[in-house]
């Protein structure tokens, strides 16, 4: 029963014949193949406006390069303490930037709040003796699995607009995101203020594919410039852009993310007494102490401890239903 994470997880049969299909014969490089030069058009029909995009091959790099896009060495990220550009990537964003400072915000459910992010950009405005706010990055989903409404999202671009800075999401598992949501992928993003987008993939089903989504064209040079010379613009592009129209078409990816919304859900009513926070995607957590964790491991379930007593379960696009119905039982013992 591995609900480690959902990165674990095979690709998707659809992804896969993808792969195939353009394995062939040669085709042009550094995304001058049929299949890159759709993803602009593909991309910009799901945003309902034209779009830029860059595929990348992990989410760190999408990440890094689009907030170094924005943030000068002297400039500031302001994100939450639990962000994954924060715990998980090694101090990339700040290498990518030449030197900028993470500025770390508190938040129920790792979700950054207006009224947090306005004290954050005052506390970092200080002049010449300080890091200058240049963007606020939010997670979507969030590192305990919370969503972001687009009114949510709408507050923070508000705010984020009028000190002058750029709006960056981090979409690792945006695709969760909009499939527990029912929104058009354009409320939540670019309608909100959002400005840069990591559209990522690889969890989802894809392998290695994750993009940076352009709405201010006006930054795509930049991002062009940065992509190449981070080491990230692919010689062989056809085959993320592949992966990436297939995931897209027929809205593969919010069915791929709905279900393991849906079964993470089922463990979230199972272990209801220690749900820790609100299960909104495919992510539980739950609180029930060490000696009870150690009791879901002696039985097979295999997760990554958060804090102390508490784990995080995290549901794959292809979790076995015998996988949920084992683990629901286990919750429901505790």
């Amino acid at each position: 029963m591995n609900f480690r994470s959902d990165n674990t997880a095979a690709a998707a049969a659809e992804i896969v014949a993808a792969l195939t299909a353009v394995n062939d014969k040669p085709a042009p490089a550094y995304g001058e193949d049929v299949w890159s030069r759709k993803l602009n058009e593909a991309f910009s029909a799901l945003f309902e406006r034209e779009v830029r995009v860059f595929t990348v091959a992990s989410g760190t790099a999408a990440n890094a390069i689009a907030l170094a896009s924005v943030t000068p060495p002297w400039g500031a990220v302001l994100c939450h303490r639990e962000a994954h550009i924060e715990c998980d990537e090694c101090g990339a964003p700040e290498f990518f930037s030449g030197g900028a400072k993470l500025v770390l915000i508190e938040g129920e459910a790792a979700k950054i709040t207006p009224a947090a992010l306005q004290e954050a950009i005052v506390r970092n405005a200080r002049g010449i003796h300080s890091v200058a706010p240049s963007v606020v990055s939010i997670s979507q989903t969030t590192e305990r699995g919370a969503v972001y409404k687009p009114e949510e999202v709408a507050a923070i671009g508000e705010i984020a607009k009028r000190a002058g800075l750029a709006t960056h999401m981090d979409g690792a598992r945006f695709g969760n995101a909009v499939a527990a949501l029912g929104c058009a992928p354009a409320d939540v993003t670019w309608r909100a203020g959002v400005d840069l987008l990591s559209f990522g993939a690889t969890k989802n089903g894809a392998i290695a594919a994750e993009a940076i989504v352009c709405f201010d064209l006006d930054r795509a040079e930049e991002i062009a410039r940065r992509r190449k010379r981070g080491g990230h613009l692919l010689c062989k592009g056809r085959y993320p852009a592949a992966q990436f129209l297939a995931y897209l078409e027929g809205g593969l990816w919010l069915k791929l993310a709905a279900r393991a919304n849906a079964l993470a859900t089922k463990l979230g009513a199972a272990g209801a007494a220690h749900v820790s926070t609100p299960v909104e995607s495919n992510q539980v957590f739950i609180k029930p102490g060490a000696e009870k964790l150690a009791k879901l491991r002696a039985a097979g379930a295999e997760f990554y401890d958060w804090s102390p007593g508490e784990a995080r379960l995290v549901v794959s696009w292809n979790q076995s239903e015998a996988d949920i119905e084992a683990m629901c039982r286990l919750l429901a013992s505790l």
